[in-house]
């Protein structure tokens, strides 16, 4: 296996990708981490930043950046995977509020530390458009804007467009109108996780590469190479935390699987827009996400892949042609300019969907483990929480962070298969077929906000 060939970001790096040594033997340390992707590295980051005495270990079953770290879309938003009124419902609107005001932060944060380590990374803070191109969607993107306001968001934390303003930023077909706003910045996730990964280094942390945990347990990392004895063990894991003895049913691998064209013209930018490299979106109910690159490609992807029985990964499932396939007609039908542009790369790559649909950051004090994933796919900037989070709750501070509601959340667990496969692969079906007949009869689903109402959103 290439490692380049797992992403288009991955085949861009100007570094050769091999891998750092594995772990040499048994040995000791304060923190292991299990997982070199961002969640592993920023816990790492933050804990040796605050106490460069700490010794911390990073163990990785292949190379930093190899899972979702270095095969996302490119997006360091302030989105959850569980929404503003669902939070509220469950914890009460001031904290709830709190919640999202600390995403937004987040994402400023992580620019910051980007400029601090020098990370060359092609950041551009550029806000998020969503556009509406139905007047279904346009609907929702009125309750979305209504939804913040109610729950104590600004007025520019979230903007209502009208269609001029929204095409003006992303000039797909059709567009009616959309939302934006400013709380999230493209960037080339490879880049950041990679350099990411050198600036732990640079503060004393070891990095063991090709070297998988095969084991979790209180005060150790078990590996075929050794063992890593530590009070505290974090998971680190995402989708691939299925992998673990014990933790099948703890988070569903779900394939989310992207495009990327040739660069493009500058001609053929000016019929698209996104002058400012806005990420941009829009209010269908199965995801689609994009953003231009920095080198001028149209990098684009969305979800569609099935759910595999017994949450099986295999790098025969981030290649789905009827997948890319359909995303490059969605590609055509926003931007019909881009004609018979031809696509470079495709990818695909798992992502870690909790039961409840609500990412968590934990740690238990009694026996030394710690936690934080289920994303969802909204992980660049949400790890980055996780990992100041997992930080000061190992380190036993009580902060800001440490009673923001998602902290010692847990999930319950998937159902047993077959019924896991049915549901989620139901639940995706289900959506295909509800953006469909919303475009057939003008009117929302009523089976897709039923299903959202039973995912608690």
């Amino acid at each position: 296996m290439r490692y380049q060939d797992l992403s288009y970001w991955l085949s861009s790096l100007d570094e050769p990708l091999t891998s750092r040594p594995g772990l040499p033997g048994d040995t000791d340390a304060d923190v292991v981490l299990v997982g070199a992707g961002y969640t592993g590295l920023w816990t790492a980051y933050y804990l040796a930043a605050a106490d460069p005495s700490l010794r911390i270990v990073v163990l990785e079953q292949e190379i930093a950046g190899y899972g979702a770290s270095g095969r996302n879309g490119g997006w360091c938003s302030a989105l959850l995977p569980t929404s503003l009124p669902a939070l509220a419902r469950r914890h009460g609107r001031d904290r709830a509020l709190a919640m999202q005001r600390a995403m937004h932060d987040t994402v400023r944060e992580v620019g910051r530390v980007i400029a601090a380590e020098g990370i060359d990374c092609d950041w551009r803070a550029a806000g998020t458009v969503v556009l509406a191109r139905t007047e279904v969607q346009l609907a929702r993107a009125r309750a979305a804007v209504a939804e913040a306001r109610d729950h104590g968001l600004a007025d520019d934390d979230l903007v209502l467009l009208d269609a001029a303003e929204a095409t003006a930023r992303c000039r797909a077909d059709g567009v009616r109108g959309g939302t934006y706003t400013p709380h999230c910045a493209a960037v080339h996730p490879a880049k950041l996780v990679r350099g990411l990964a050198r600036a732990v280094e640079r503060r004393g942390v070891r990095i063991f590469e090709r070297t998988p945990v095969t084991t979790v347990r209180p005060g150790a990392a078990v590996t075929p190479a050794g063992v890593v004895r530590a009070p505290v063990v974090v998971r680190a894991t995402e989708g691939f935390t299925p992998g673990l003895p014990g933790q099948r049913r703890a988070v569903a691998p779900v394939y989310s699987l992207m495009v990327a064209t040739e660069p493009l013209p500058e001609a053929t930018w000016a019929e698209i827009g996104l002058a400012e490299r806005e990420t941009f979106s829009d209010y269908r109910h199965v995801i689609i996400y994009g953003q231009r690159t920095a080198d001028g490609r149209l990098a684009f992807g969305g979800r569609g892949a099935p759910y595999h029985f017994g949450s099986r990964i295999h790098p025969d499932y981030d290649r789905e042609p009827r997948v890319f396939a359909a995303l490059r007609r969605t590609l055509g039908e926003l931007f019909p300019v881009l004609g018979a542009a031809p696509v470079s790369h495709s990818w695909g790559g798992p992502l870690g969907v909790a039961r409840d649909w609500t990412a968590s950051v934990g740690l238990d004090r009694t026996t030394g483990l710690g936690w934080a994933g289920g994303y969802v796919g909204d992980g660049v900037g949400t790890s980055n929480l996780a990992g100041r989070t997992l930080a000061d709750l190992i380190r036993g501070e009580a902060t800001d962070l440490t009673v923001l509601p998602w902290v010692n959340h847990r999930s319950p667990r998937w159902e047993p298969e077959p019924l896991r496969w049915l549901a989620v692969n139901a639940g995706l079906k289900l959506m295909f077929s509800a953006d469909e007949a919303e475009l057939r009869t003008g009117r929302p689903s009523r089976r897709a906000a039923a299903f959202s109402r039973l995912l608690g959103q």
